[in-house]
């Protein structure tokens, strides 16, 4: 169902609030740059930092500025049961193709809590839920079991973004759940090797800033065409690690703002990147010949 190139979008700021034609430029972006859908307001939307009025603002906008051309998974998980069951509920009725629902952080629920959080968030909506397993934020792993529970008694629960960086993670999900279950990488770096053993794409940071290489990168090996495909990588390969040298989604927006989208602004505790950082970043995308 949710395939290919997802781009987990940021947020735009300016004064302190969503600046909401910089994220309509983001959006037309995406779609001309081939990209499957767009992720608004998981972490590199910051979505810690928007209160639950500005979230649902920014899933309704994504959804009218995608107009349908693209899906949109929208970032709903919270480490509250009730809060992910309402977000998710609301962004059902902005018209949300789907949602990302991370694991709970902070309160490290045990297996069988994460297997009744999902369970519960299933049976509240209708949309496919895609499970987010991302342990060095969460301090938790979505067992391969519990994932394996939910998806033979949740239709609805449909895939998992992986983000353990660990590829023998996707055989044993794959091996668990069937080939209808998808997984997709959540690291930009890893996208052809977890693809290599059945992922079926990527939810990707990168693709902000480089839509049309991201999707060619992912539907080339896709398509079996491995040598153009990791082409592709090896070129892409310094903006997906320099886009980690500082917290995400600085680097991004620094990224973002050198090419003229949107203003570098970032929300606290997260801070705008150092001028190293943005000269490496110039670079990068100069590289690439992005830079205007």
């Amino acid at each position: 169902m949710f395939t290919g190139t997802y781009t987990a979008i940021v947020t735009p700021f300016r004064n302190g609030q969503i600046d909401e034609p910089a994220l309509e430029k983001l959006v037309r972006s995406q779609v001309k740059g081939g990209v499957d859908g767009i992720v608004p307001v998981g972490t590199t939307g910051e979505s810690p930092t928007l209160d639950h009025d500005e979230h649902i603002r920014v899933i309704a906008l994504a959804v009218k500025f995608a107009a349908g051309r693209v899906k949109v998974l929208a970032g709903t998980g919270s480490n509250s049961t009730k809060e992910a069951i309402e977000l998710t509920r609301q962004a059902e009725a902005a018209g949300a193709d789907g949602s990302l629902q991370v694991a709970p952080y902070y309160n490290k629920p045990t297996q069988e809590g994460l297997y009744q959080h999902f369970k519960a968030i299933a049976a509240a909506t209708k949309l496919p839920l895609v499970l987010y397993s991302i342990p060095g934020r969460c301090g938790i792993e979505i067992g391969v079991d519990v994932t394996q529970r939910l998806a033979a008694e949740c239709k609805n629960v449909v895939g998992m973004k992986e983000a353990s960086g660990n590829a023998d993670r996707v055989s044993q999900l794959i091996a668990a759940c069937g080939d209808k279950f998808t997984v997709l990488s959540g690291d930009d770096s890893l996208t052809l090797a977890f693809m290599a053993v059945g992922a079926k794409g990527v939810i990707s940071v990168a693709s902000n800033v480089a839509p049309k290489q991201v999707s060619s990168m992912v539907a080339k090996f896709a398509a079996g065409d491995l040598k153009a495909a990791l082409r592709l990588h090896t070129a892409l390969y310094p903006l997906f690690k320099n886009l980690f040298v500082e917290t995400n989604p600085a680097p991004a927006k620094a990224a973002l703002a050198l090419m003229g989208m949107m203003t570098e602004e970032i929300r606290l505790p997260l801070v705008p990147v150092t001028l190293k950082t943005r000269d490496l970043m110039k670079a990068t995308i100069a590289e690439l010949g992005l830079l205007k």
